[in-house]
């Protein structure tokens, strides 16, 4: 502000960081910027008296209310800034007024509405932005063709529903035009591709449909983004141009045919997307070459076999590449047959590698190896592999992914993996490993989830385990034995953190600043994790993994001897499995300190004693199986055991209070009362020891043990129990 003129305005008195000020203007003033000053209140109607003003910039405060119509007035303005403000109401057609101006935002607001027809008359315009906010529609196939200064034009995330202008080919310097995330439908017109000076185009989330054509494609392209939409046909071909071009995403429409040959002659090109389409045929060498390709969810059938590898030199011909220094390869959920394409191998810094759900045979080659050094997820799932997992994860410390599953490997688990530092997720389910307990995984810190589930795993589980970071974890359906120590949970910390529902989010530190907040285990936008397991008795898919699920599956095992009563600990567990076992002993009332428990199955065991009555009290609990067991005495009543089917509760004669449940009349035991009696104190006595047990944990070993001793020797009638129960854990000499 230049405070010499003569002439001044006062303006409507606005807050200024929270304090109401009178802003004074110059009469004569050309240039008003008034950012950040966390301006607060209404756009001043009196705006519109500033006759001389040439640039007005409020953006990046906190203005709210509509754009006054007396901004029309302003007939020598070049640049209105309105972005980054909580604006509401429609654009004033008052706006078209101002046709001298070159640039205008209104970006990052929550204007609506139609965008008004007088923007036709806004023929100087060369940047326009409107990205950001709630507007519903406009006519941008009459207002497009009069805007012939436009360099930028940002329409993305907003609701308009319009068409496109048949002939765009007058926009001759249009450089960026991003119309994504809107409603925008009809065909896309080829003349909008042939616009010389174009370089990024964004199409992204909309309704256009129709076959594509590129006809004489701008030759400046360097990012081409049309997912997400409803077109058709065959992949267009390109006459010329395009030889700039970096990253092409076509994916999610429904593209039909092969992949062209024409592709292979975009001498730029390091992206290719053609995932979620219909294509069908072979995938051309020439796409080893690349940095990235997806072409998942597609009916591909075959990969055409590599000749030569072109270390250096130029990618020509249809069966050679030029190997690039990083891949991303991704072929997942084709129809793919064959062996395990070795063409992998010549990428040396892999980062990612999706080749499930196809039916790929043979081996898993071993120079494989080469690729691990960078790579971050590997997911093989669902083929039809054989032979050994190659001990080829020296190098693959920044593995944070591997899925192996549904496949037919064998033998043992490559102990490489203990290389894998940064592991996060591992599964190696459904296949015939033969090995015992992969105990040297609990160094793995930040393991979350890790399935071993249907192998021909056996042995005894190691009985100092400690997975910190474990969320969900399934052996199940294997030959594990042997019995778990009492205190077998005390160490899982993650499943004994309670998550937080009404944060809707966690802080996830160990999956790098791109992805500090996120609801899934996985990279949001590249790759999430996925999984299926037995829950409520029922196998589930889960296409992405709620950080806030944590669940235990042990069974269908040869474990014997009692349940931990550390279950106890685990506070925030979803799903709890150690059926089809051979366990005894009596359910551990600790499990109604699992407040979050939706379901519940230990059923096809041994146990007897009384169903805990304090298992009424988890209101979450949704599904419970305590069938064929020896459990006796009362069935708790709650709304969440009653709703249960009578087949949670068979071939246990000696329950009743079943009426409700399953119509039948049970006659009580007539020692019921002491049964309940004593296992009233049992429940006490069970939580004590876990209270104190928990404290002494958090102190450390020392502490820990001196409590222990102290309780046992200081105690008239704790120690035998204690002995029994943990079975001699702690020897006093």
């Amino acid at each position: 502000m230049h405070q010499s003129q003569t002439h001044v305005l006062l303006l409507k008195p606005l807050q200024v960081g929270g304090t109401r000020a009178v802003i004074t203007v110059p009469g004569k003033v050309s240039h008003a910027r008034l950012i950040p000053m966390s301006l607060k209140g209404e756009i001043p109607s009196s705006f519109g008296s500033l006759s001389h003003l040439m640039q007005l910039d409020l953006s990046h405060n906190e203005l709210r209310g509509e754009i006054p119509s007396s901004i029309g007035n302003l007939s020598r303005l070049t640049v209105l800034d309105l972005s980054m403000n909580g604006l509401i109401g429609e654009v004033p057609p008052s706006i078209g007024n101002l046709n001298q101006l070159k640039v205008m935002s209104f970006q990052s607001n929550n204007l609506s509405g139609n965008i008004p027809s007088s923007f036709a008359n806004l023929n100087k315009l060369s940047e326009l932005s409107l990205r950001d906010n709630q507007f519903s529609g406009g006519d941008f196939s009459l207002i497009l063709p009069n805007l012939t200064s436009l360099s930028q034009l940002y329409l993305n995330n907003n609701h308009l529903k319009s068409t496109l202008p048949y002939n765009m080919s007058g926009l001759h310097n249009l450089v960026d035009f991003d119309a994504s995330e809107n409603s925008f439908v009809g065909i896309v017109p080829t003349s909008l591709f042939t616009i010389p000076s174009l370089k990024e185009v964004s199409l992204k989330g909309n309704q256009f449909k129709g076959p594509l054509e590129f006809g004489n494609a701008s030759s400046e392209f360097y990012f081409l983004e049309l997912c997400y939409n409803n077109f058709y046909g065959p992949i267009p071909e390109h006459k010329t141009g395009l030889l700039k071009l970096q990253i092409l995403d076509l994916s999610h429409n429904s593209f039909t045919g092969s992949i062209p040959g024409s592709i292979s002659k975009l001498v730029s090109l390091n992206d290719l997307d053609l995932s979620y389409n219909k294509l069908e045929g072979q995938v051309p060498s020439f796409l080893w070459g690349l940095e990235s390709f997806t072409l998942s969810h597609n009916s591909f059938s075959s990969v055409e076999e590599v000749l030569q590898v072109v270390v250096n030199g130029s990618r020509s011909g249809s069966v050679s590449f030029l190997a690039p220094i990083f891949c991303n390869f991704d072929l997942g959920s084709n129809s793919l047959r064959g062996l395990f394409p070795r063409q992998i191998c010549t990428c040396t810094s892999l980062y990612f590698l999706d080749l499930s759900n196809n039916h790929f045979t043979g081996s898993i080659p071993s120079c494989l190896m080469n690729c691990t050094a960078y790579v971050h997820i590997i997911n093989l799932r669902n083929n039809s592999l054989r032979g050994f997992l190659p001990d080829i994860f020296t190098n693959a410390t920044s593995l944070r992914s591997l899925d192996v599953s549904h496949n037919q490997l064998a033998g043992k688990l490559p102990k490489s993996l203990i290389n894998c530092k940064s592991m996060e997720y591992l599964s190696l389910k459904e296949n015939k490993f033969k090995d015992t307990f992969p105990s040297w995984l609990s160094s793995l810190g930040l393991l979350r989830v890790l399935f071993l589930r249907s192998n021909a795993l056996y042995g005894p589980i190691s009985s100092h385990l400690g997975f910190p970071s474990l969320r969900v974890i399934d052996i199940s359906n294997n030959s594990f034995n042997g019995t778990l120590p009492q205190d077998y949970f005390v160490n899982w910390r993650e499943m004994s953190t309670v998550w937080v529902e009404g944060l809707g989010f966690m802080p996830d530190h160990t999956m790098g600043d791109d992805n500090m907040y996120t609801t899934y285990i996985g990279k949001v936008y590249i790759y999430k994790d996925s999984m299926d397991m037995v829950y409520k008795g029922v196998v589930t898919e889960f296409p992405q993994i709620f950080l806030g699920y944590k669940a235990i599956d042990f069974s269908g095992n040869k474990f014997t001897g009692q349940i931990p009563k550390s279950i106890g600990f685990l506070k925030d567990l979803r799903h709890v499995n150690f059926s089809r076992n051979a366990f005894t002993g009596s359910i551990p009332s600790s499990l109604a300190n699992i407040t979050n428990l939706e379901a519940l199955d230990l059923s096809h065991n041994k146990l007897s004693g009384t169903i805990p009555r304090d298992l009424a009290r988890l209101s979450f609990l949704s599904y419970v199986d305590f069938s064929h067991n020896f459990l006796q005495g009362p069935v708790p009543r709650s709304t969440q055991i009653q709703t249960q089917n009578c087949s949670s509760f068979e071939d246990n004669p000696g329950l009743y209070g079943l009426e409700e449940i399953c119509g039948e009349i049970h006659v009580p035991d007539p020692t019921s009362g002491n049964s309940q009696q004593s296992e009233e104190f049992s429940s006490e006595e069970s939580e004590e020891v876990l209270n104190w047990i928990a404290a002494a944990v958090a102190y450390g070993p020392g502490v820990f043990c001196g409590l222990v001793i102290g309780y046992i020797f200081f105690t008239s009638h704790k120690h035998i129990w204690f002995m029994e129960k943990f079975g001699g854990i702690i020897k006093v000499r």
